[in-house]
């Protein structure tokens, strides 16, 4: 008998029941365009004044501070592109990491395309920057600084504080952006003492609608906008609000940040109790930090001897889901992993990793009956790769 167990979180998350209930009412009864001047326009409109009130709170920022978005990816592209072109005449060079998402990745790309020059900072074994590496890289001509909070693969947790201290103390008109997408709703973000520009995050990562999320911007950090037309959200981000989207968005982060400090640590308690486990078996390499050391609900290992897809099908058939890597590359059969060739994994253990990831629904019975099932099938599954 199987159990539906979904561990690949970091990749998307069920829209919790408020969320979807909310979103209903507003395709339902409140459907009324926010641009409207109409009682139906007011209603929508004052849906994403409240979605925009409780993401500010969760981040102690200002309301007019965060722009709503299509998503994480949007929220990447605004950040890099609208702050690049906006402050182009200070200078052209922008640094990232090398184990960046692709939607920083190809957007730097495209920039250096454009005549700005990119530097990529290296990270250690545990996908850790270096710090001196920032500090050296650092010039006059730097605009742009653009690290993860944390990694979407194994869940490296960089040193956001740090990272900005440095930067502002070199030059503090160095603009510092953060993907967050995989740290908000895991960690409590204060970007004002955290020292952080601008911020990226996604709702669906935090049990929040696919198609939705917001770009926080420092009312002190010029950005252009990168969508042009109606001039909602001031004009930095035009087109129709997606209100039922939005406010679902923000029932999501409401949802999410009840009982915090609770859930959070549910979560540290299966990552590392999934650890312990993975430890025990043979040929077995973990990615991943225990503890506060790394994010709470993310678990990358590499079953040496069995490809990535050989026990992702294989968990599959139990109903076990899991990911073979970043959810938006794994699409593309002979992708290699930036992030693990970054932190220097050798071919046999990039080629044989699993991410599992967990939400604040996930068990420990689920846990169990993952590790169970790998247990009962990886002797095998090593001999069938060998022949």
């Amino acid at each position: 008998m199987t159990m539906e167990t979904y561990l690949d979180n970091a990749a998307t998350t069920r829209v919790a029941q408020e969320v979807k209930a909310l979103m209903i009412k507003l395709m339902d009864e409140d459907y009324g365009n926010p641009s409207s001047l109409h009682h139906k326009g007011v209603v929508a409109e004052n849906y994403i004044k409240e979605a925009r009130n409780i993401i500010a709170k969760s981040l102690k920022v200002n309301e007019k501070e965060i722009i709503f978005t299509s998503g994480g990816t949007e929220s990447n592209n605004l950040a890099l592109i609208g702050a690049a072109m906006a402050n182009k005449r200070a200078g052209n060079h922008i640094i990232t990491t090398a184990i960046e998402h692709a939607s920083i990745l190809s957007t730097v790309q495209f920039l250096k395309e454009m005549g700005f020059s990119i530097s990529f900072l290296s990270v250690d074994e545990e996908g850790h920057i270096n710090l001196d590496e920032l500090k050296e890289l650092i010039c006059d001509d730097t605009i742009l600084v653009s690290t993860m909070y944390v990694n979407n693969e194994i869940g490296a947790l960089e040193p956001v504080s740090e990272i900005s201290k440095i930067i502002k103390t070199k030059n503090p008109n160095i603009i510092y952006h953060v993907d967050a997408i995989q740290a908000y709703g895991k960690y409590v973000i204060n970007p004002k003492k955290q020292g952080i520009d601008m911020l990226s995050v996604s709702g669906h990562k935090i049990n929040g609608p696919k198609g939705t999320g917001f770009l926080y911007v420092s009312e002190k950090t010029k950005i252009k906008p990168i969508i042009y037309g109606g001039g909602q959200q001031k004009g930095m981000r035009s087109g129709t609000e997606n209100v039922p989207g939005f406010a679902g968005l923000g029932e999501a982060v409401r949802v999410c940040y009840n009982d915090f400090e609770n859930k959070v640590t549910k979560l540290y308690e299966l990552k590392d109790y999934l650890i312990d486990k993975l430890e025990e078996m043979d040929n077995v390499k973990i990615h991943s930090a225990k503890g506060k050391g790394g994010a709470p609900h993310i678990v990358n290992a590499s079953f040496i001897g069995v490809r990535s897809e050989v026990m992702l099908h294989k968990l599959e058939e139990k109903d076990i889901y899991v990911s073979a890597g970043s959810a938006c590359s794994s699409n593309k059969q002979k992708s290699v992993s930036a992030t693990l060739s970054g932190i220097g994994l050798k071919k046999e253990e990039s080629d044989s990793a699993i991410r599992f990831s967990f939400c604040f629904d996930t068990t420990k019975e689920q846990v169990d009956y993952a590790l169970n099932t790998i247990n009962d099938n990886i002797l095998e599954l090593r001999k069938f790769v060998r022949k």
